[in-house]
């Protein structure tokens, strides 16, 4: 990462250094020369990303010649709440995606994944010459390698990869307001620089939409990442995991409340909250019985390593990323069906309701499996040879930080039904298969002594270095959820 604008800074990780961008408001004044050229960004679709990321750049390039416009296909009924949010046809800054995409320079697309597979062209034969395109994810480039096509030449490509929901990404910009860096952190990532500019454009987007830290990546290293994510132990493997602990805590005899309150709350709130205020090891720290959280930790290890490593797989060559495309016409007459169904989710207001009179504590078989499933997936990410700051980011820092603590405030089911469609399918696939690991092979193998040698790889895994450079970087507030 390099810039002729702003001042970046290294990031000590194992191995080396990386190089991180320090986000913040004081940034904001050299956002235009940073942009090197761009008068008009267009942002086509006004899903959680779209609705935030347009309101994030209006108001921090408020007072400068860069307007920020919302495209938005004919006929959307998202309009009503663009022109709520103050993007109007009156003053140019709400319109037809295709005439918005033809007079920007900056052409951000953040329209549901499966709908840019299908209609990225006649984005791309409206674009101005020389338009920059922007991306949220990577998923465009592993649909057009795997249809043997391209970005169009000429064109930089960049994409800014906020870690956490649209929703997070508003939220955290207004406390930024008051508290200077607050917001949610990014990756950044050039696929194409044909003016030798698009790493400023990409810096000043992240900064933009109030970045605390920017991060660079490559884009097909994002797209890996964050669809590997998605399906682990940011929505998939914790979904199975909380269902597979409420029914075994069931089968130990405990009511459902309690069952509920030592699986889900346990993870989504002192879990969450202890990884990410004091690191991994913290979580063994604060258990009552470390052998039991050691063994928990040996036996969900293996099972998680093995379909993380087959959902990493089926991402790189493409199968996953063809289920998405595959499904949007499917879906299209036959809506997807909620998972909130399961009898454990009917216990979610009773529990909610007895915080601040009833602490939840972290139970060590919780802890040792969701800790053991998420250093599974660092260790995946590591062998894979992503970036340190990605890895935490991705399968760490975004859980902690933003995924979970939205589940505290509803629960994990209401998380999984109200996400993107890409990560609502793939939960829905992946999900059950580690339910199945954790029902079927873990949780069975608790009586047994935990191996020494997985442990010990546990506690001097690199992964803890490279969280603590990373969380020196936290914003001093906590997610508004």
């Amino acid at each position: 990462m390099r810039s002729d604008v702003f001042t970046t800074e290294p990031l000590a990780v194992p191995g080396g250094t990386e190089t991180v961008l320090r986000g913040g408001r004081h940034l904001f004044p050299l956002l235009p020369a940073a942009l090197h050229g761009v008068r008009r960004i267009g942002v086509i679709g006004w899903g959680p990303q779209g609705r935030a990321q347009a309101r994030n750049l209006r108001d921090s390039l408020a007072g400068t010649e860069v307007r920020v416009a919302v495209g938005l296909r004919p006929g959307s009924a998202s309009a009503d709440d663009a022109r709520a949010h103050g993007f109007t046809e009156a003053d140019g800054t709400l319109g037809d995606w295709l005439a918005v995409a033809a007079e920007s320079d900056l052409v951000i697309l953040l329209i549901a994944d499966a709908a840019l597979a299908a209609h990225h062209e006649e984005l791309f034969a409206v674009l101005k010459p020389g338009a920059t395109i922007g991306l949220s994810h990577g998923f465009l480039l592993g649909h057009l390698r795997a249809t043997g096509r391209d970005f169009p030449a000429g064109h930089p490509v960049i994409a800014v990869c906020p870690k956490g929901m649209g929703d997070s990404v508003r939220r955290l910009y207004e406390q930024g307001a008051t508290v200077n860096g607050a917001g949610i952190n990014a990756s950044i990532a050039v696929h194409a620089d044909p003016d030798g500019h698009a790493g400023d454009r990409a810096l000043a987007w992240s900064v933009a939409l109030g970045s605390p830290y920017t991060f660079a990546t490559t884009l097909e290293s994002e797209y890996r990442s964050d669809v590997v994510g998605e399906r682990g132990i940011l929505l998939g493997a914790v979904h199975g995991l909380v269902e597979a602990l409420y029914r075994q805590f069931l089968l130990d005899g405990a009511d459902p409340v309690t069952a509920y309150e030592r699986s889900c709350e346990a993870v989504t709130g002192p879990i969450a909250h202890t990884i990410s205020q004091a690191g991994l090891r913290a979580v063994r720290d604060a258990v009552a019985d470390t052998e039991l959280f050691d063994r928990a930790y040996a036996a969900t290890y293996g099972p998680a390593r093995e379909i993380l490593a087959e959902i990493y797989d089926e991402v790189a060559d493409g199968t996953e990323l063809r289920s998405v495309v595959l499904a949007d016409a499917r879906l299209a007459t036959r809506p997807m069906s909620r998972i909130g169904g399961s009898p454990m989710w009917a216990h979610g207001d009773a529990v909610r309701a007895r915080r601040g009179t009833h602490e939840a504590v972290i139970d060590p078989v919780t802890g040792g499996m969701f800790v053991a499933t998420m250093v599974a997936q660092v260790d995946e990410f590591a062998e894979r040879g992503h970036a340190w700051s990605e890895i935490v980011n991705e399968s760490i820092i975004e859980a902690v930080d933003s995924l979970l603590p939205y589940m505290h405030a509803r629960d994990v089911a209401y998380m999984v039904d109200n996400c993107s469609r890409t990560a609502r399918l793939g939960t829905r696939r992946w999900g059950p298969r580690f339910q199945a690991a954790y029902e079927q092979i873990a949780l069975p193998a608790l009586a047994a002594p935990a191996d020494p040698e997985l442990v010990h790889a546990f506690l001097d895994n690199p992964v803890h270095e490279a969280l603590a450079a990373a969380a020196a970087l936290r914003p001093s507030v906590d997610i508004a959820v």
